[in-house]
């Protein structure tokens, strides 16, 4: 496109030299700028080297003649805007339907008429201004539209975002209240037992010592009653019955410890943040999830290693931090379940895979006086580098219809970075696992943000690269900000 000024530029192309003398005198006062040339090849030349506003083509030239050249100029992606008015002294109606077909916009009839050449000259240069702004102007509303439905794309996912997430709330909301709540009438009945097992477990030594007293200070050789001792059997009841009460004891302690985590999962009465151990938290989800670490038919159970450093209390959303560990420890799991049905059904191509037991290792550590990390790691099939850019995503997910929403890891990363100015990051290759990190301030005024670690557990050791200065150094600092923690950490 030719750019917009108050002078024009027209390319007159004639090899008769008085033609274009005439043409030049009666443009050249019209304040056109006006260029020359005498052949087709030169024409082509020079409006490729200088885009004119509009062409005056001669059709008979030597060489290649007026209508090859106006093929030649439609022909050219950069050319085929630029109107062509044709000159010629020949009036054959087929020659101008011609070159009106190979895409001229007029023609100019031999001897010329000054006139009436400036006249349409100016018509059709008037014309192109229009077309070139009426462009210019659909090209500005096609973006506008553009940055519209951008817009509107991007309110429409976000308003299904955050409707989506509303839901997954309020369920994790109702699931806590039922937990709470059925952990709170199954408390009542087991401290009623466990209150009373250890009268029961009195009640009974007192009863055995009385009948072992009896035994000893009256005897009988009554028959019946030597009848029911030998159907009694008196000396196993009397080894069974501790034992029985023990066992009691230690199901009602099981008991209780299960409603104590599962109250500690649901936290209800922890919604504001206020400091909690940790710990406790992953013990809990654990625990809540124990029924899928066992044994499946034909698998061994996943095996988990914890090692918990010396944590002090941190200040936070407890309930939804759990909701967290949840998500990522359920992922785990999953990850897991399928890395051995991939082997049972590839047994051949499975060799290349890490074949030891499925496990997930969950390390705790204070990385300065400021923060700590929970680093949670599995030994599965690992993430692909393409999934791994989306796995943070609202609504991606891997897994098959029906078994996942999207939303685990979406909605696990703004608790720990929106709700608690945390970090969330994953290290995963395929065919060697995955490492989630979760990174959180010990107290949420603390206004530093923490530094950003790359994580890649190989050869026995965690790596951590350190990318900010603002965190106070831990353990021995290197001069390339490198550290080194030990696979114990």
């Amino acid at each position: 496109m030719a750019i917009e000024s108050d002078n024009t530029t027209i390319l007159v192309i004639d090899d008769n030299p008085t033609n274009l003398g005439v043409l030049y005198g009666a443009l050249s006062s019209t304040g056109h700028d006006i260029l020359v040339e005498m052949d087709g090849r030169s024409g082509l030349t020079q409006a490729q080297k200088n885009p004119p506003d509009l062409i005056l083509l001669d059709v008979m030239m030597p060489g290649i003649d007026g209508f090859e050249t106006c093929r030649l100029l439609k022909a050219d992606p950069s050319l085929r805007e630029i109107p062509v008015i044709f000159m010629t002294a020949l009036s054959d109606a087929v020659d101008k339907v011609k070159g009106l077909k190979l895409g001229a916009v007029d023609y100019i009839t031999k001897p010329f008429q000054q006139d009436e050449v400036v006249a349409r000259i100016d018509v059709h240069l008037q014309l192109r201004k229009m077309r070139l702004e009426l462009a210019r102007q659909n090209e500005k509303l096609e973006q506008k539209v553009q940055e519209r439905t951008a817009k509107l794309s991007k309110a429409l996912d976000d308003l299904r975002e955050a409707q989506t997430q509303l839901v997954q709330t309020e369920k994790m909301s109702s699931l806590g209240q039922l937990v709470a709540g059925v952990a709170h009438e199954i408390n009542n009945p087991v401290n009623f037992i466990h209150g009373n097992l250890e009268h029961i477990s009195d009640y009974a030594q007192n009863l055995l010592e009385l009948i072992c007293l009896y035994q000893q200070r009256c005897p009988s050789n009554d028959p019946e009653i030597q009848e029911f001792l030998e159907e009694l059997d008196l000396e196993f009841v009397v080894d069974d019955v501790p034992k029985t009460l023990s066992s009691m004891k230690l199901g009602v302690d099981r008991i209780r410890q299960i409603v104590k985590s599962l109250r500690n999962f649901s936290r209800l009465d922890e919604a504001i943040m206020k400091p909690v151990n940790i710990h406790d938290g992953i013990d809990s989800t654990l625990l809540i999830l124990q029924h899928r670490l066992k044994a499946r038919a034909g698998k061994l159970p996943i095996e988990v290693f914890k090692d918990y450093g010396n944590l002090p209390n941190i200040e936070c959303y407890a309930g939804q931090l759990n909701q967290v560990l949840m998500n990522i420890i359920n992922n785990a799991i999953d990850a897991l379940q399928e890395k051995e049905d991939w082997q049972s059904s590839n047994s051949a191509l499975s060799n290349s895979v890490d074949r030891t037991p499925s496990s997930i290792s969950i390390r705790t550590q204070a990385v300065s006086p400021d923060w700590i990390r929970i680093v949670i790691e599995d030994n599965g099939l690992g993430i692909d580098e393409a999934n791994k850019a989306k796995i943070f995503d609202p609504f991606f997910t891997t897994k098959p219809v029906g078994k996942g929403t999207g939303l685990g890891l979406s909605i696990g990363y703004k608790i720990v970075t929106e709700k608690h100015g945390g970090r969330l990051t994953c290290v995963s290759e395929p065919g060697s696992g995955t490492v989630f990190s979760i990174e959180l301030p010990i107290k949420q005024t603390v206004t530093q943000t923490p530094k950003l670690f790359s994580i890649s557990d190989r050869a026995g050791e965690t790596h951590l690269s350190e990318s900010r200065s603002n965190r106070p150094p831990m353990g021995d600092t290197l001069n390339n900000k490198v550290v080194y923690f030990p696979k114990s950490l």
